[in-house]
């Protein structure tokens, strides 16, 4: 694969105003610094930069920078700004990259297959973490980390410390913490239905006894 490089101007920094008037005219505003360096303001086609966002690699792409022509440094994207309405690019950090010096990096992480827990068992997968932090050098760095998920069955899980990765990758994050599990299909409860209480019937008032007493009670007078 070829390298990548993107083209940039060297720029005076300015307020809100001036990087207005950089977007209307078709750059953004964007520095660039490495350890124990300034930054250096620059201009940069935000195409370029939302290319390499959106390719296979995503932020941990390196690629070349080209200051006023002259190459200037290996570089990633360290951290960007969106338009909060639009969504569109309008401000980049870059940072140089060392390709000689191991990095911290977050890659994600790639479920190959269809775990058998859920193909014959109607389990579901739960990806719990899609992503883990790892250190290597900058040449080594995956695009993702593969993981097989189709010996899974239901209640298996995979764990951190499971992921299978090449030697010159060494992971951060924490061992225990769960990649991805098969859970048990969720059953549909049936609606218990009640059976009707029985109610004890009103007791009903002989009025002719009733009648019946009163009279009596009448005569006796």
């Amino acid at each position: 694969m070829s390298q990548i490089s993107i083209e940039a101007r060297g720029r005076q920094a300015g307020g809100k105003n001036v990087n207005r008037r950089i977007r209307k005219a078709g750059s953004i505003p964007a520095v660039i610094y490495g350890p124990g360096k300034e930054s250096i303001p620059l201009l940069v086609n935000p195409g370029d930069l939302t290319r390499i966002m959106h390719s296979d690699s995503g932020q941990n792409t390196i690629f070349i920078v080209n200051v006023d022509g002259s190459p200037h440094a290996n570089a990633m994207i360290k951290d960007y700004q969106l338009d909060p309405v639009k969504g569109n690019l309008i401000h980049a950090d870059l940072i140089e990259i060392a390709m000689d010096r191991l990095l911290e990096v977050t890659v994600e992480v790639e479920p190959v297959g269809e775990a058998a827990g859920v193909k014959l068992d109607g389990g579901i997968m739960d990806f719990v973490t899609r992503a883990v932090d790892v250190e290597c050098l900058p040449g080594d760095i995956p695009e993702s980390i593969k993981v097989d998920v189709s010996h899974l069955k239901i209640n298996d899980y995979i764990r951190v410390k499971n992921l299978q990765v090449s030697e010159k990758i060494r992971i951060l994050t924490d061992p225990e913490i769960v990649i991805v599990t098969i859970s048990p299909p969720i059953k549909e409860e049936v609606p218990v239905v009640e059976a009707p209480v029985a109610t004890a019937e009103p007791e009903v008032i002989k009025k002719g006894k009733v009648a019946e007493e009163g009279e009596g009670a009448e005569a006796k007078k």
